[in-house]
């Protein structure tokens, strides 16, 4: 991964191999990003997704592997007990044109992955909503 940062925003690049949440994480950690915006673009050849079942609160992955073109993808970055939270969704197509996509749980770059990052001023913390099942923005 490489990156540059012009004005609040980071301009990112992913290679061969890596995995974007894992390289989007050491990113944040290493410029202390604690809240911002994340779009991208690529190419990947094995990710997941999940759909997050609201009535049995739990994700169900859909994991694929091939030659897939990330279609969309964008989320937030926060903190979560004060450490890294990144909230995820990507969609990616097929050589057919058929798009699946969902929560992003992993993504491994087939040959590159431009990805922007978008920093704002502040904190925002997640909290873990009993009633919904899932860590949602606490604002403090």
């Amino acid at each position: 991964m490489e990156y540059r940062r012009f004005g609040n925003k980071y301009f990112v690049r992913m290679d061969k191999g890596e995995e974007i949440l894992s390289q989007l994480k050491i990113l944040c950690e290493r410029e202390n990003i604690k809240l911002a915006e994340v779009k991208a673009l690529g190419a990947l050849n094995d990710f997941t997704v999940g759909l997050f079942d609201i009535n049995e609160k739990q994700y169900y992955p859909n994991n694929f592997t091939g030659m897939f073109e990330i279609t969309s993808l964008w989320g937030t970055i926060t903190t979560m007990n004060g450490e890294f939270y990144a909230h995820i969704h990507m969609s990616a197509g097929d050589r057919e044109g058929k798009v699946f996509g969902g929560h992003l749980n992993r993504a491994v770059v087939s040959a590159t992955c431009e990805m922007t990052v978008e920093v704002s001023d502040g904190i925002v913390e997640r909290k873990f909503s009993d009633e919904v099942g899932l860590n949602l923005f606490e604002f403090c």
